[in-house]
């Protein structure tokens, strides 16, 4: 994947993850806010707890910051998958979501 590639792709899932925040509010009646600043996107939940996602356009990863730690994915051609073999980046964020919310939240990217 050439760079532009990555930042189109990191672009898309940014503002889907974005429009996913929107939707868990509505859906599950939670106080959540995600703002955009750039590449990175911050999703606060009711409770203040954050996560962060932000694409690192020089590795061509996307990262993740949550109060469980920090992950770093790249796409494999299909998913986007943790640097140190872990669950991909939409099964992180849906687990990392759903403990946070304690609603069952399915992330998408």
């Amino acid at each position: 994947m050439n760079e532009s590639e990555f930042l189109a792709r990191s672009e898309a899932i940014l503002d889907h993850l974005e429009s996913q925040a929107d939707d868990w509010a509505a859906l599950y009646d939670l106080d959540i806010d995600a703002n955009r600043n750039g590449n990175v996107l911050t999703v606060i939940f009711n409770n203040d707890v954050q996560v962060v996602v932000n694409s690192q356009a020089p590795m061509k990863e996307m990262w993740v910051a949550a109060r469980t730690g920090g992950f770093h994915y790249r796409f494999d051609g299909q998913k986007w998958v943790d640097t140190r073999g872990g669950p991909d980046m939409a099964d992180t964020l849906s687990q990392i979501c759903s403990e946070i919310s304690g609603k069952p939240i399915k992330v998408t990217v």
